[in-house]
């Protein structure tokens, strides 16, 4: 159950064989995605942004629980998702990060450039209280 009492679903979605990618609507405005390590990782999010593309506006909770290393390909798959998203005046939060993921953010710049959060919990609390 949701923050506003409605009832989520979760939609595992299939991409090239891959194991499927578990992307919850959390509400009507609002998905959260649970990402894993490559192969399947571009293919994710590719599949993340057709929806998004194909949905009214939504915000991204991604859960990064399950990486443990990004490659400038996946860094290039969220820099897009995070574009399309804020053309749109919506948000991206990344959640879950693991260490060395943390530090490649770090080394980046890009700490500066995503909204985190530490968990999908305080995700979801971010997007529904602060505004863009």
């Amino acid at each position: 159950m949701t923050l506003d009492g409605s009832t989520a679903t979760v939609e595992p979605v299939v991409v090239s064989g891959a194991l499927p990618v578990s992307v919850e609507n959390w509400s009507e405005d609002i998905l959260v995605v649970e990402l894993q390590d490559d192969p399947a990782f571009s293919d994710d999010v590719t599949s993340v942004i057709d929806q998004v593309d194909g949905a009214k506006d939504v915000d991204v909770v991604l859960n990064l629980a399950g990486v443990n290393y990004l490659n400038s390909s996946n860094i290039a798959k969220l820099l897009k998702l995070r574009k399309k998203l804020h053309a749109r005046k919506r948000r991206l939060v990344l959640c879950g990060i693991d260490t060395n993921v943390w530090g490649l953010f770090l080394v980046t710049g890009l700490d500066k450039v995503f909204d985190f959060a530490d968990n999908v919990a305080m995700g979801l609390a971010s997007v529904q209280l602060e505004p863009e």
